[in-house]
């Protein structure tokens, strides 16, 4: 049964025009793309580079510090929220923080920067200069490259 809200005027064309539109669901992007800067290296040499983050929930912040080992070191902190917000890394079938402890640390390093760029500033855009000519630019630090949209 549909229900229907009758009105005892026509609607005001000018009226709805005022109206704020309804927010754009779709516009809210919740996975981001990277590439490691060096790749993470399975069992069998494969070398892993690109994979997805998604957001953050309050619940992927707060779990971690109920585990054991965060309980022990609370350096694993990290180890543990990554390994809950990577979706995919390469052709990996999982990615936990088994995978996460097992990277280069530049690459961790890496992952938490992209972390705190895409859960607090929204974005994963850095401010670079090149180390020759010293031009200042911006980078996309999600993989794309030069020309891409």
């Amino acid at each position: 049964m549909q229900r229907t809200h009758a009105t005892s005027a026509p609607a005001d064309p000018d009226q709805e025009a005022l109206q704020p539109a309804a927010p754009d669901r779709s516009a809210l992007r919740t996975e981001f793309d990277f590439e490691l800067p060096r790749g993470f290296m399975d069992g069998d040499g494969t070398v892993h580079r690109r994979g997805t983050m998604r957001l953050a929930t309050a619940r992927d912040e707060l779990l971690p510090l109920y585990d054991a080992r965060v309980q022990e070191n609370p350096a694993f902190t990290t180890v543990v929220l990554l390994g809950r917000v990577i979706t995919s890394l390469g052709t990996l079938g999982v990615v936990n923080a088994n995978v996460v402890e097992n990277m280069f640390a530049s690459d961790v390093a890496f992952l938490q920067d992209f972390y705190r760029r895409i859960n607090a500033e929204g974005h994963t855009r850095a401010a670079v200069t090149c180390p020759s000519c010293s031009h200042r630019f911006t980078l996309d630090l999600s993989g794309g490259r030069l020309g891409e949209s």
